[in-house]
């Protein structure tokens, strides 16, 4: 499963959200590959999840890939929620 954590310039935030989703995974036991990148390169790249801001979520709307949006790239809790669907399919 290759999950993108994706923000505008894909420096410090999509880095920091991913971090929370591989640490959410990790606690899930769930392997995944993470990756984080600008949402330019996110919307020629191969995933099945991608992971972002509602704002950018729009930008990624034709994407094949499941976009998933949250708000809060620091609460653990909320990016549990949000891949909830991720580990349904497990």
């Amino acid at each position: 499963m290759k999950i993108l954590a994706v923000c505008g310039l894909g420096q410090g935030t999509s880095l920091i959200l991913r971090m929370s989703i591989e640490t959410v995974l990790s606690e899930k036991g769930v392997v995944a590959d993470v990756d984080h990148m600008d949402v330019s390169l996110a919307a020629g790249t191969d995933a099945d999840y991608i992971v972002t801001s509602n704002e950018l979520a729009q930008n990624l709307r034709n994407h094949r890939a499941k976009v998933i949006v949250v708000n809060n790239y620091f609460d653990k809790k909320e990016v549990e929620t949000a891949l909830q669907e991720v580990f349904e399919k497990l």
